[in-house]
């Protein structure tokens, strides 16, 4: 056997699937690897064809648009086919189901992709998809969902975490643009005629709008960098209501020169973010929302979830990004569980979101223990705040990414902390630094086993931490597990004190 070859990792046995998202200004082709709740991209290419440039003034798909996407989509075939991506679909939206010769573009797409299915979405199966993504990635939003892309704007009603009616309209940024023939005055006029029509837009007023959709995303970015955000990610990215309404008014009214000068502003979205922002201040005004928090989930996602089996999709995905970190990152399986309860005694009268945070916590405590010893505590920061987990808000994410820190014993100060310090309130650094402290003691205590765990506890009670263990259980209170316990006793502003099972007896 060849030596190279022979040194060739075996073939990845999951299972992979692909999906092409052929819309009316981008097609897309992603595909995923393995059955999860979090969906996990392992290939993303995106080409700009604008198919749905002059559908409005025509009828029909742009040519030089179809000459392109007959090539992208050639090449799509070809890479799905090598990565082994099955099933490998292809869902056309608005641009291909509104123009006369759709169906004859989909007719000659067949013929060179055989055996390939090949959709075109109806608007309400648009949304419908678009709201399944959306919620795969925040499963209990509650509001209006907008995704808007070149050819239209979906929107649907979010009840808790529900999927309630949806309307499809023609206010996609290419179409919007030639309706008012690049006027945005007009189509702050069309825009708002068109959402009047909805009538249950007003129902979503006081809960939070949720935007989907790659024009969306540019807003966000631009607005990442204006504001000096610590965490460049899109995806849960959340800002009030006036905040967005002072964006969005700013983006419709500059002109091109001053949105090419914007930091983040994508070059080929220029021409498009202004329709975008009227879109956006017309959803504001009429259906009233308190806030905006953007999504990168979207229509693919759903996808990809309906695909997945009813005990995955019902799966909560921060808890299962915790998991998978840990099965990946970890040592032993079995001693998150144990952590939880070990750490309870700490947080008395904890409130179920707190709950789930700590048990996220204790499942991602691991993942530094294959690192370099001098850059753990980095490591595993960086690779819980980046983690690529949808279900994971940005406060989730730097509360949890600064407990897993400090359970590798690193300095609250340290420079690399600080987007996590920065997105946190005094209080949860102070709840977070409580939990890192108390991981480093279990794990110095346990070796990183349940078993040894197993042999110690802790009590609070009278202004005293007390931690109590075992004989003969393997653990003993060394001056490493003094000192680490003297500084969680700090961390809660109590008094440390270490003994025996056998002595708490006598007592």
């Amino acid at each position: 056997m060849d030596l190279a070859a022979a040194m060739l990792p075996p073939s990845h046995e999951l299972p992979r699937c692909g999906v092409v998202d052929l819309g009316s200004n981008s097609v897309r082709l992603v595909v995923y690897e393995g059955h999860s709740r979090n969906p996990m991209p392992i290939f993303n290419e995106k080409a700009v064809l604008r198919l749905g440039r002059g559908l409005d003034a025509t009828g029909r798909l742009n040519e030089d648009g179809v000459a392109q996407a007959l090539t992208v989509m050639h090449r799509y075939y070809a890479v799905a086919r090598a990565m082994g991506a099955d099933p490998f679909e292809v869902l056309a939206t608005a641009a291909v189901r509104d123009a006369a010769n759709g169906k004859a573009f989909i007719e000659t797409l067949q013929s060179r992709m055989p055996g390939v299915p090949i959709h075109i979405l109806s608007g309400t199966e648009e949304a419908a998809y678009a709201a399944d993504g959306m919620l795969c990635g925040i499963p209990t939003a509650d509001g209006l969902l907008a995704d808007i892309g070149g050819g239209s704007l979906e929107l649907v009603r979010l009840e808790r975490g529900t999927r309630g009616p949806g309307q499809t309209l023609r206010l996609g940024v290419i179409r919007l643009a030639e309706r008012s023939n690049g006027d945005t005055l007009k189509a702050r006029a069309l825009a708002e005629a068109d959402l009047r029509t909805v009538p249950w837009l007003g129902a979503a007023a006081g809960t939070d709008l949720y935007l989907v959709g790659g024009a969306f995303r540019a807003l966000a970015r631009i607005h990442i960098a204006q504001s000096g955000y610590p965490l460049a990610m899109v995806h849960h990215y959340t800002v009030p209501r006036d905040d967005a309404r002072e964006l969005a008014g700013l983006i419709a009214t500059a002109p091109r020169k001053t949105l090419e000068k914007l930091p983040a502003a994508p070059r080929r979205r220029i021409d498009d973010l202004p329709f975008a922002a009227v879109v956006l201040r017309r959803l504001l005004q009429l259906a009233a929302p308190r806030r905006v928090v953007f999504s990168a989930s979207g229509l693919r996602e759903g996808w990809f979830m309906r695909r997945m089996p009813p005990e995955i999709r019902l799966q909560d995905p921060l808890m299962a990004a915790a998991r998978e970190m840990a099965v990946r990152f970890g040592r032993d399986t079995t001693l998150p569980p144990a952590l939880l309860a070990w750490t309870a005694p700490l947080f008395a009268n904890e409130s179920v979101d707190w709950l789930r945070l700590r048990e996220a916590a204790c499942w991602m405590s691991d993942i530094g223990s294959h690192d370099h010893p001098e850059f753990r505590a980095e490591q595993a920061f960086l690779r819980v705040l980046r983690q690529p987990g949808i279900g994971l808000d940005h406060h989730a994410r730097a509360y949890l990414a600064l407990a897993t820190a400090l359970r590798y014993e690193v300095d609250i100060d340290a420079a690399f902390l600080r987007p996590a310090r920065t997105l946190l309130d005094a209080g949860t650094v102070v709840r977070a630094e409580i939990l890192g402290v108390a991981l480093r003691l279990a794990y110095t205590l346990s070796a990183g086993t349940r078993d040894l765990l197993l042999g110690t506890r802790l009590r609070v009670q009278g202004g005293q931490l007390t931690l109590l263990l075992r004989e003969n259980s393997g653990v003993f209170a060394g001056e490493s597990v003094i000192r680490r316990l003297g500084r969680l006793a700090q961390v809660m502003g109590l008094e440390a004190k270490a003994q025996s099972d056998m002595a708490e007896a006598a007592e």
